[in-house]
């Protein structure tokens, strides 16, 4: 049974970068989609930017284009999110997810294998 094991998060003021990881244990992502989700007490689990892992496509929500990027370091076999201009609002629990197939889906049922979350808190 495959695990996915998310590392990196913290506390960070506004302004400042955090990377995620995000890795597979037991089973290879290779030629599966990859993505990070958050969620808060508050909202739902959302979609924050995905990856398909032998092509490199990428997806983002609107919110973080330009301040997030997500990429895969093969030579690791790791999935990073790198997180500049971080703001109050990315504060989140955020999970990486792992689907078999080949559509960057955004919907949360879709992805079959998940991992615990890492706390993402950004304030001064």
């Amino acid at each position: 049974q495959a695990q996915v094991i998310e590392t990196g998060g913290g506390l960070v003021q506004p302004g400042g970068s955090l990377r995620l990881s995000c890795a597979a244990s037991g089973r290879a992502f290779r030629n599966h989609i990859v993505a990070w989700f958050r969620q808060t007490a508050r909202t739902e689990r959302d979609f924050v930017a995905g990856i398909r892992w032998n092509t490199g496509a990428t997806k983002y929500v609107d919110s973080v284009k330009d301040r997030f990027t997500i990429s895969i370091d093969n030579s690791k076999d790791i999935m990073n999110l790198e997180m500049n201009s971080l703001k109050p609002e990315d504060t989140a629990v955020y999970f990486c997810a792992a689907r078999i197939g080949t559509d960057l889906s955004t919907v949360p049922a879709q992805y079959q294998f998940w991992g615990q979350g890492t706390q993402v808190t950004v304030s001064s």
